[in-house]
């Protein structure tokens, strides 16, 4: 989920920066400093929205840089549990696939693709034995993040495709269309059944 949060610190200005404006200065080290970086408490932060406050530097003996006092807005992305995510297929292997959520990817086991005995077929697509529906790298598809892992750095998120309402986006509307045409038959017999 992408956020846009409120931060207080004390930003390290490098003397790279000095002859900068401070607002200014400020801003390209935060850049530098945060943007492209994952933290289990920020999660991925995509940008410097503004830097909203600054107050006196200072400089501490020893430490060629300026500290000041600041407070910024980043926009982040962090993945939460059970949140419903979309995305594209970016790679198929014979264990699953990896889908691209955001700034990161997801992997979605074999077993967790559909409800149905799926395998790699030699085409380099994920195959339903029963439901003939296939998955291939740039299909489009919503997944439910099922678990998130912090431990080496950049989170490893495991998704599930297998809940009602999940899966590739075509099979979602074929899944809706059925059931459409499913309830106009019922309302249709029950119709045809009151005239009686």
């Amino acid at each position: 989920m992408f956020y846009v949060i409120d931060v207080e610190d004390h930003v390290r200005v490098e003397p790279k920066h000095f002859g900068l404006p401070t607002q200014e200065a400020i801003e390209k080290q935060l850049n530098e400093s945060f943007v492209d970086r994952v933290t289990k408490e920020l999660g991925f932060v995509i940008a410097v929205i503004s830097v909203d406050s600054v107050q006196d530097g200072v400089i501490i003996p020893g430490d060629g840089a300026a500290f000041y006092k600041s407070t910024f807005k980043l926009l982040v992305w962090k993945p939460e549990l059970h949140e419903l995510v979309y995305g594209t297929i970016a790679e198929i292997t014979n264990f699953g696939a990896f889908m691209q959520i955001g700034p990161a990817q997801g992997m979605i086991h074999i077993s967790q693709t559909m409800e149905d005995y799926v395998s790699l077929s030699k085409t380099g697509t994920l195959s339903g034995k029963a439901s003939k529906r296939n998955i291939s790298k740039g299909d489009e598809c919503l997944a439910r993040v099922v678990a998130i892992s912090y431990k080496s750095g950049e989170p490893k998120i495991g998704l599930t495709m297998r809940q009602p309402g999940l899966g590739k986006l075509e099979w979602i509307k074929e899944d809706k269309r059925k059931k459409e045409q499913a309830v106009k038959k019922i309302e249709k017999a029950e119709k045809k059944g009151g005239k009686k």
